[in-house]
């Protein structure tokens, strides 16, 4: 069954089928550190986390908290060019419903496919 989700998988960005695929490849994935463009500055907002998925909400655990969840439907994510991370845009319900963009970076012995 897996050789044929991966033949057909969803390429259009905006359907729910590829924001959950996205969102459960990206899945388990150690972050070095998770960063958010405030005013032009790139800030760490936090270090040493995971990327989760729980109850269909996507999960930034980073620094021993919480700092990104978004339901996983409501997610636009991509991977960084280099894999080495992933972009998350989204209603954070953790901060309010406020839209965000936060940057996770992966560890050095991130989980290949």
């Amino acid at each position: 069954m897996g050789f044929l989700k991966k033949l057909f998988k969803s390429k259009n960005p905006n359907s729910k089928r590829f924001k959950r695929d996205m969102a459960y490849a990206v899945c388990g994935q150690h972050i070095k550190y998770v960063t958010e463009n405030r005013d032009g500055i790139d800030e760490v907002i936090g270090k040493n986390g995971g990327l989760n998925i729980r109850n269909d909400e996507f999960i930034v655990y980073a620094s021993a908290d919480v700092v990104f969840r978004c339901p996983v439907d409501d997610l636009d994510i991509w991977e960084l060019m280099s894999r080495d991370g992933v972009v998350l845009t989204g209603p954070d319900l953790e901060h309010g419903g406020t839209v965000r963009t936060v940057i996770a970076h992966y560890v050095y012995y991130r989980k290949e496919d």
